[in-house]
């Protein structure tokens, strides 16, 4: 495929334009905006950098009282259509055609941060692969259970607070219990989350972002 306007600042205004529409909280504006950026740079692009990039900035509006849940949930709505419109692209990439594997993916218990567990969450699965998101504040246990029920190849453990970084250790453990640890790879991923840590409690990877977490789960599972 040929990408059109391949200048960085033309990109860095195209992705601009992605994730202001998001941040508006409306639908017809993320489509519009898709549908004019479609071609001009690649789908996991136009996705990363602008389409999740609105969707974190709406996250930290949110946090500072700026925007109230119904607009989150308009942004989220707004932003998996404008994936949606991306598909195509997504499937047609290496792996197409193919499963690449079955993750579990959430955000431990104690945390209710969200919005970067489920961008990650739409990318996996726009990338081609199973996923189960089973939410925020997940009990430690649920991990266990959930990629018990739907044969996971991989968990993905979100912590956006220091404060519950433990619990991505806690189920490490409690998969190397329940003898599943070498049938599972685990990855890791927050705000207070580093390579390093992954490294220190055992995790298979850590993923900085997005694009970051299809990548590893691609060299992990492929």
């Amino acid at each position: 495929m040929v990408f059109k306007g391949g200048c960085k600042t033309t990109n860095e205004e195209l992705f601009k334009t992605l994730s202001d529409a998001v941040v508006s909280c409306k639908k017809d504006d993320v489509v519009a905006a898709v549908e004019k950026a479609k071609g001009q740079a690649p789908a996991v692009e136009l996705i990363d950098n602008g389409l999740a990039a609105g969707m974190n900035e709406v996250g930290v509006l949110f946090e500072r009282g700026k925007l109230f849940l119904p607009h989150v949930m308009m942004a989220a709505d707004a932003m998996t259509a404008g994936v949606e419109m991306l598909q195509d692209e997504l499937a047609s990439g290496e792996g197409a055609g193919s499963k690449l594997g079955v993750i579990v993916n959430g955000t431990v218990e104690g945390d209710v941060h969200d919005i970067g567990k489920a961008i990650v969450s739409t990318m996996l699965q726009a990338a081609g692969f199973e996923v189960h998101d089973i939410g925020r504040d997940v009990p430690l246990q649920n991990f266990i259970d959930k990629c018990k029920e739907v044969d996971a190849d991989m968990v993905g453990l979100s912590a956006l607070m220091t404060t519950t970084l433990q619990g991505q250790k806690d189920v490490i453990e409690l998969l190397k219990e329940n003898g599943m640890r070498d049938g599972i790879k685990v990855m890791v991923g927050g705000a207070p989350a580093t390579d390093a840590w992954a490294k220190k409690i055992g995790a298979d990877c850590y993923a900085e972002n997005a694009s970051e977490a299809v990548a590893k789960a691609k060299e992990l599972l492929l």
